[in-house]
């Protein structure tokens, strides 16, 4: 999901620590070694890496592209290989039939079945190209804040993950509670009334 759509959905992360001198070095070195690697002419059906707001399909961080005043704005991209599963029986059954042709037998194992379902599932990852799924992320390193464009579960795990790998930096997500919670101007008073808050059923 694009930070430039008329609408969009924000999942908002609190980075726990900071990143040695010179940063941009850092975060150009952390964007570089994790960038999406292409998958469409080999058999991995899931791939995600970072890549740049300007052009995700060709990645490109040099020149610091990626820095825009006091913020970092590059992209997670996503690429993934759905194969429809009537495309896997089609195949299956002239694979399944050669080999029975070849062998001169009735029947097949269901251990050889499943090595040629197996088989079958590769070549067609080879053939189908990737499908990419592109969210960006906004991070103010002053203010050790992440925005990321969307509130989908998958990428959101993907982006904790890979952030961790690239930077060695934790992201902790920001909910309501715990953004009222660390806000530096709630009195005490008001900070003990917020943690005995219990939730309320809504149901009947």
């Amino acid at each position: 999901m694009s930070l430039l759509a008329s609408a969009t959905s924000i999942t908002r992360y609190h980075v726990l620590e900071k990143l040695e001198n010179p940063v941009t070095e850092a975060v150009y070195a952390g964007l570089q070694q994790d960038r999406i690697p292409e998958i469409d002419d080999v058999d991995t059906a899931l791939s995600s890496g970072w890549t740049s707001l300007q052009d995700p399909y060709i990645p490109n961080f040099e020149g610091a592209s990626f820095v825009y005043g006091s913020y970092f704005i590059f992209s997670l991209r996503i690429d993934k290989k759905t194969i429809p599963s009537k495309l896997i029986h089609k195949y299956l059954a002239i694979e399944i039939a050669k080999k029975l042709k070849a062998s001169g037998r009735e029947f097949l194992s269901k251990n050889e079945k499943q090595m040629i379902k197996e088989h079958v599932i590769n070549l067609l990852n080879l053939r189908i190209p990737a499908t990419p799924n592109i969210y960006n992320v906004l991070w103010n390193y002053e203010s050790a804040l992440v925005w990321f464009f969307t509130h989908l579960k998958g990428p959101n795990e993907i982006l904790e993950t890979l952030f961790k790998t690239s930077f060695g930096l934790t992201l902790k997500r920001i909910f309501p509670f715990s953004f009222a919670e660390s806000n530096p101007k709630m009195s005490a008073f008001d900070r003990d009334q917020l943690l005995s808050l219990t939730p309320t059923s809504f149901q009947r």
